[in-house]
């Protein structure tokens, strides 16, 4: 706990039994109260994985629901259990579990609700290996929601987040996609709430193991991206009546 909030850590997984145990291994336990894995219907043994390195919160999909699916999932246990503050960490290892608690803390002295671990604030983006088509896709991206929504994030894409549950009580994220463009909607739906969001400099590493979308999932990403901006300029005009923003 931190200031007595209990902290939850939360890993949408697919296929990650080779990188799985490499990220729990860095989770700050003595900070860290739960730490819970969904399976979305993995074709490997992650789910048998989480439980062999001693994660006891382990849900497996019997269908496969897609990555905004397995976090509606993640955020739906993590406040059962009772979370104070929510951290989603990709099992890929591609982010690193050491900014828990810098990330946590803001939280906890109630500075910010949401804080986002940035790959494009500093250097570590292309250090670590993105492949230049998406550090361009993220900046022009990142540009024109800015612009569209009326916010100055470093990135919209990150998916390594940490989140106070009055946050994600106060969203209806269970109306979001069940794909990719999940956390461009769940970021648009919070800052349509008015809170703020911080951000602090994530390292990144690209490898072989570590899961990454397609080049034709990731122009589908795009659009969806550009619909959610119009969506919410849309919405904070009057123009539309969506039910995920009410």
């Amino acid at each position: 706990m931190i200031k007595n909030k209990k902290v939850v850590v939360v890993m949408p997984a697919y296929n990650a039994s080779q990188t799985l145990e490499d990220t729990y291994r860095e989770i700050p336990l003595d900070l860290v109260d739960e730490v819970v894995v969904v399976d979305d219907c993995s074709h490997d043994n992650t789910a048998e994985k989480a439980k062999e390195i001693g994660i006891k919160h382990v849900i497996r999909h019997e269908v496969n629901k897609g990555y905004g699916g397995n976090q509606k999932s993640c955020y739906a246990k993590a406040l059962e259990l009772g979370a104070d503050i929510v951290i989603m960490v990709h099992p890929d290892y591609q982010y690193t579990p050491k900014l828990i608690p810098s990330m946590c803390f803001l939280i906890a002295n109630e500075v910010f609700h949401v804080v986002l671990g940035s790959r494009i604030l500093g250097t570590g983006a292309l250090k670590g290996g993105m492949p230049l088509y998406k550090y361009v896709a993220n900046r022009f991206l990142t540009l024109f929601q800015n612009v569209m929504i009326g916010a100055k994030l470093s990135e919209y894409h990150t998916g390594y987040r940490a989140f106070s549950k009055e946050v994600l009580n106060a969203i209806d994220f269970e109306k979001n996609s069940d794909n990719f463009v999940f956390d461009n909607q769940m970021l648009s739906q919070i800052l349509y709430k008015k809170f703020e969001i911080a951000e602090v400099t994530c390292p990144t590493k690209y490898f072989d193991e570590g899961s990454s979308i397609n080049l034709s999932s990731s122009i589908i990403y795009g659009l969806g991206v550009l619909r959610v901006s119009f969506e919410h300029r849309f919405q904070k005009m009057g123009l539309l009546q969506l039910k995920r923003y009410n």
